[in-house]
């Protein structure tokens, strides 16, 4: 009988801030993180999770993973894989714990990541990507994965059920194409702001010539600035290839409203995070007032419950759930549900450090069983750091290619957590100690691709 024998926490930093990638508004000089943590089984095979973050506080994120190991250590395996939804809420019930969310924050994202490294973990016991693990579950199944609590006003558990079951005829044909295709794809490693023109120029070059039909650029510092690299970027790809717009939460409702009137020239695919994430209202105020520009956020939402309040305030166009942000596969589904409930297409959130190999999983399992469709639909893809996992994603003319290996995609390879593990990784180890809350210090530059 396996049994999980320790919950492996891990501290991992790139440091992307020495190249500006990932830079835009709101956070000039990420240093993109990981807080990793491994399922440890007696028998093999382990689970891979982590929380995503940029840098300084990575520690207490993980230091958050580590108070949820009384809930993991010591279970039966068997007994964890065939009952991840009572799992999942086992760990958003702990009342000591959720009592410094409830379900948001650094708690919330430390069970997301144990919880998907019990995915990880599931999958690989079963033999199958997670996206394929959640494609051949039965609608009873997959409805008894989520927590109703707090979303059964806007989406009941009766109604998933049926909108599952109405997808079930055409499963195996989307699949299918799925395989043959791949997923959409967009690409925002032209846009970070702090690339200069020429940079940018070439970025958006190579992303049209290697299949994309739209990119993205980060906005919201200097609007002069945005007009001059949106109107570079235009002249770059031309106008039958969109570009998306990012201002990272940078705007009030007001002032959002005000600074996208000149950008409105260039034919934005949509305004991604013009405001704060937990401002409802105020998404459905900018929405109203840009209209017809589509209103696009996510990766900051802190749960299903705000994702339903966006939906059904009609605050949104585009609905960017994120692989890390929330509580883990379980609460994904959710809100995939309830954005096949409203009619909002889903974008997932994919920048950041191994975003992309998780969240791919999530909008395959959407294509084939939830939404089925791919209008309107595109997967944010990030070329940074994949070479550090053991299965990274696969990007082929524009699109995702649908992973095969059992799993969820979010082990780091060996050699990786060894160099890039903080503080004592072998890129770290010439720094001098950062004290929690003090100025970055520059670490060794990434080592060459």
């Amino acid at each position: 009988m396996a049994r999980v024998t320790s919950l492996d926490v891990r501290d991992v930093r790139f440091p992307t801030s020495t190249s500006l990638d990932g830079s835009d508004a709101m956070n000039p000089d990420p240093d993109y993180s990981a807080a990793y943590v491994i399922v440890c089984t007696d028998e093999g095979p382990d689970g891979h999770g982590f929380a995503f973050t940029i840098g300084r506080g990575n520690e207490v994120q993980a230091a958050a993973i580590r108070a949820l190991a009384p809930h993991v250590v010591g279970r039966d395996v068997d007994e964890l894989c065939a009952d991840l939804g009572g799992f999942y809420r086992e760990l958003i019930g702990d009342s000591h714990l959720r009592w410094l969310g409830p379900e948001k924050g650094i708690m919330h994202m430390a069970t997301g990541a144990v919880v998907n490294a019990a995915w990880d973990l599931a999958a690989k016991r079963a033999g199958k990507p997670v996206w394929k693990l959640l494609a051949d579950m039965t609608p009873e199944q997959v409805v008894g994965l989520v927590d109703w609590r707090y979303i059964s006003d806007a989406l009941a558990p009766d109604e998933a059920l049926a909108l599952l079951r109405d997808r079930m005829p055409d499963r195996g044909e989307r699949e299918a194409s799925l395989l043959a295709g791949g997923y959409p794809a967009y690409a925002t490693s032209p846009g970070w702001l702090g690339y200069g023109d020429e940079k940018l120029a070439r970025l958006a070059r190579e992303a049209v010539a290697a299949g994309f039909d739209q990119i993205k650029l980060k906005v919201g510092a200097d609007l002069d600035d945005d007009v001059r690299r949106l109107r570079i970027a235009r002249e770059v790809v031309g106008w039958d290839v969109g570009i998306a717009i990012d201002a990272n939460q940078r705007w009030s409702v007001d002032e959002a409203i005000a600074w996208l009137e000149p950008l409105r020239e260039f034919a934005p695919s949509w305004i991604e995070e013009p405001t704060s994430p937990d401002d409802v209202l105020g998404h459905a105020a900018i929405r109203r007032a840009v209209a017809p520009l589509p209103v696009a956020t996510g990766e900051h939402v802190q749960n299903r419950v705000i994702f339903k309040q966006l939906l059904q305030a009609e605050a949104i166009d585009v609905l960017q759930l994120d692989a890390c942000r929330v509580g883990g596969v379980n609460e994904n589904i959710a809100i995939l549900l309830l954005a096949a409930k409203y009619g909002v297409p889903v974008c997932p959130h994919a920048g950041g450090v191994g975003l992309c190999e998780l969240v791919q999983h999530l909008a395959m399992f959407d294509y084939v069983a939830v939404s089925g469709s791919l209008d309107g639909r595109a997967i944010e893809y990030v070329d940074h750091l994949h070479e550090h996992f053991v299965d990274p994603v696969v990007i082929r003319d524009g699109r995702y290619l649908a992973p095969l290996t059992p799993g969820f995609g979010a082990e780091i390879r060996p050699e990786t957590l060894a160099a890039f593990g903080y503080p004592d990784g072998d890129v770290w180890a010439d720094a001098p100690a950062v004290a929690v809350g003090s100025a970055p210090t520059a670490p060794r530059p990434l080592p060459p691709r």
